[in-house]
């Protein structure tokens, strides 16, 4: 979503290291550039000017004018601010340690607030926490109806009533109690905008004394978002904010101006539709990201999130030995699809281009072909592709879908690979890869 700023600071940033020395006349330039391209990143005008003031006096400061690389300096400073700017370090959420821990999720209509408590119950629920989602959010008819659907998809408990709100709020933390869950999430109503009525039924919830209240808001508001939490934290008090939708087209201004406004952590942040697609807002990661510098951190953890070790550390072993077949290329696909779209994993590479996923036209569909031409072979065929004649070819790409041309792409590339592999040996692609294990620094012994 910070793609147009992202672009625009990288390219200002070039302009500055073409500079063999930076002068005050450059830094100008480049603090109107990063003024305009903030505003247009939907940045409320007061935190702009607040930041660029900053990072000019820090910038103007000896240890950066009279270094080699003033340029590189600059973009440090910049990076540096981008962090404090949006709330300098991580703050997840932190539990009780007299359970449960109940959390009240509250916005409005559209933000995407239930399917964010079923995200935060998945998030506990996978840490080994007894989770439970209390349905009180009695305007949106089908808001009981979709927490009970993705609780059964999902995996965790959801308590209803047809109760007043509190009363059922009320009601789900005494059942919550009485069966030992961990963490308690409140789904509270929502409105197209907000309204007395709104602010009064939250405050009479806001008696049951839950331990965070967070509000969920849409990235895509850009400014309208910082005024949404200030209207909440004045009557309801808020502990955090989780942004939702970052994998759109916004501009990312409710993502830069929230904390600085509100005085209030992003807690989360969710991109997708996926039960894991919720993820701790990192202010560093993002502010590498935003300058292009990737986000390497959060790709490994993903992958150690998502990738199941033995297969992986078994399919590693196959490789060094080489003893590598179409079936075992299969559950390697199946292992990549799990870290999302390719297009978002090229974006956290380092010196990735903003938008550059994008001009480059990933065919995220070319893995389900893969996989399909894979599917459409015997288990002998998989193992020795070498005894693929004519007739067996149409028939994997009939029953594919596929053509000829994309099974001889396929066993090409595999081909190679394994040449590759055969040739450069176990000892040399080990100690090329690193050795200690796969999932903590390399390949096991």
């Amino acid at each position: 979503m910070f793609e147009i700023l992202s672009d625009r600071l990288q390219q200002t940033f070039k302009r500055l290291k073409g500079h063999g020395k930076v002068t005050e006349a450059h830094l100008d330039e480049a603090m109107k550039e990063l003024r305009l391209a903030l505003l247009e990143a939907d940045v409320n005008f007061k935190v702009v000017k607040q930041f660029t003031s900053k990072v000019k006096e820090r910038a103007l400061g000896a240890e950066v004018m009279k270094s080699l690389t003033p340029a590189q300096q600059i973009i440090k400073v910049v990076r540096e601010e981008l962090e404090a700017l949006m709330g300098g370090q991580a703050a997840p959420l932190s539990l009780s340690p007299s359970p449960p821990t109940v959390m009240m999720v509250v916005g409005l209509q559209g933000a995407g607030k239930t399917t964010t408590c079923a995200k935060l119950a998945a998030h506990y629920k996978k840490q080994g926490k007894r989770t439970s989602v209390i349905a009180a959010d009695m305007q949106r008819p089908a808001a009981v109806e979709q927490l009970k659907q993705l609780g059964s998809d999902w995996d965790f408990e959801v308590y209803s009533g047809s109760e007043d709100p509190v009363t059922i709020a009320k009601n789900g933390l005494e059942h919550a109690k009485s069966h030992g869950h961990a963490v308690v999430i409140i789904d509270t109503a929502g409105r197209l905008h907000i309204d007395d009525e709104l602010m009064s039924e939250l405050e009479n919830m806001r008696a049951l004394k839950p331990h965070h209240v967070l509000l969920v808001v849409d990235a895509m508001t850009g400014q309208e978002s910082v005024n949404l939490a200030v209207a909440f934290d004045e009557r309801v008090g808020l502990d955090g904010v989780i942004l939702t939708k970052m994998d759109g087209d916004a501009r990312g201004g409710a993502a830069l101006s929230i904390a600085q406004v509100t005085g209030k952590p992003i807690r989360y942040v969710s991109a997708g539709e996926k039960p894991d697609s919720l993820d701790i807002f990192h202010p560093d990661r993002m502010a590498q990201r935003i300058l292009g510098m990737g986000d390497v951190l959060s790709l490994i953890e993903r992958a150690e999130d998502t990738l199941e070790k033995d297969k992986m550390e078994e399919q590693a072993k196959k490789m060094l030995s080489a003893d590598f077949d179409l079936s075992d290329f299969l559950i390697q696909m199946e292992q990549v699809k799990k870290l999302g779209p390719l297009s978002s994993i090229l974006e956290m590479l380092p010196g990735m281009p903003a938008g550059a996923a994008k001009n480059m036209k990933v065919d995220d569909n070319a893995v389900a072909r893969m996989e399909a031409i894979v599917l459409s072979m015997t288990p002998g065929e998989r193992r020795e592709p070498g005894i693929l004649n004519g007739s067996r070819k149409a028939r994997i790409a009939a029953g594919s879908g596929t053509t000829i041309h994309d099974l001889n792409q396929l066993i090409k590339n595999f081909n190679q690979s394994k040449k590759m592999m055969k040739q450069m040996g176990g000892k040399q692609m080990k100690k090329m890869l690193g050795g200690k294990g796969l999932f903590n620094g390399g390949f096991g012994e």
